[in-house]
């Protein structure tokens, strides 16, 4: 069973030609946790660009399933590559049909006179080790025996709640290198919809599009805790959107993503 350290390097070794594979463990319902399929095209797209260029934004679209214990492959074209910034696109190809798109923007650091500090703040209080979820065979999804969680705010699933505010801490169970960028994206896809709470009964939510943007370049412990706030902005007509910031563990904002849910209920 493959880390996913891992994976990620298995995605950064590779060409068009190679062929990729993960086991069930990293599974969703019948597709790849869309964190992991995200985090290794982030992993393929940073194996083309120089290393002075950090990822600045992801535009992921879940296109397809993306099965276990088959063979992929992962395309990536550079659809520009100018003074300061590359632009490309990457593909998870499995049976001749894209399954996961991702757009990466990379660029490097320029001098700005202009600057504007983060007036957010974490409200996250501590990590609560005794309040970590346990991974439930049959009841989880499989790739929750990968990941930690401690929730802090919301409900779980199926409640009924009546708010869609969500948050908590999160990493990966197996430490291994020190996380950047695809190790923040696949964490902060760890945690379910922040509307699956909102259910009455068990009924399905589906991951459709999702865009993150990074503050700054990341290197932190491997076995850290990332905090993480979601709440969905609206929600009608069977789709909802929603918004997250996720926290370093000091309380620097990292990221902000934004995913559009398809929902069922």
């Amino acid at each position: 069973m493959s880390t996913f350290d891992q994976l990620l390097a298995a995605a950064k070794q590779a060409d068009s030609n190679t062929p990729l594979q993960f086991s069930v463990s990293w599974c969703q319902g019948r597709t790849a946790f869309g964190g992991l399929s995200a985090g290794m095209l982030i992993a393929a797209m940073q194996s083309k660009v120089d290393s002075n260029r950090r990822l600045l934004s992801i535009s992921t679209n879940f296109v397809g399933p993306l099965l276990a214990d088959t063979p992929f492959f992962i395309a990536i074209e550079v659809l520009r590559e100018g003074k300061s910034a590359t632009q490309l696109l990457a593909r998870a190809i499995q049976n001749g049909q894209t399954c996961v798109i991702s757009q990466g923007c990379f660029a490097e650091a320029r001098d700005s006179a202009i600057k504007v500090d983060v007036s957010k703040r974490c409200q996250l209080g501590p990590v609560q080790p005794e309040r970590i979820l346990p991974y439930q065979p049959g009841v989880m999804p499989e790739f929750f025996q990968h990941v930690a969680l401690n929730p802090q705010h919301g409900a779980l699933p199926f409640s009924n709640a009546t708010s869609s505010h969500l948050g908590g801490w999160m990493r990966f169970k197996t430490s291994g290198e020190n996380m950047h960028e695809a190790h923040v994206a696949a964490l902060t896809d760890a945690w379910p919809p922040t509307l699956l709470q909102m259910f009455a009964a068990p009924a399905p939510a589906s991951s459709m599009s999702w865009y993150i943007e990074f503050i700054d370049q990341i290197d932190i412990a491997a076995d850290a805790w990332l905090g993480l706030e979601a709440i969905t902005h609206h929600s009608a007509n069977g789709y909802g959107l929603e918004d997250a910031n996720i926290w370093s563990q000091d309380g620097r904002l990292l990221a902000i993503s934004r995913q559009t849910v398809a929902i069922f209920a």
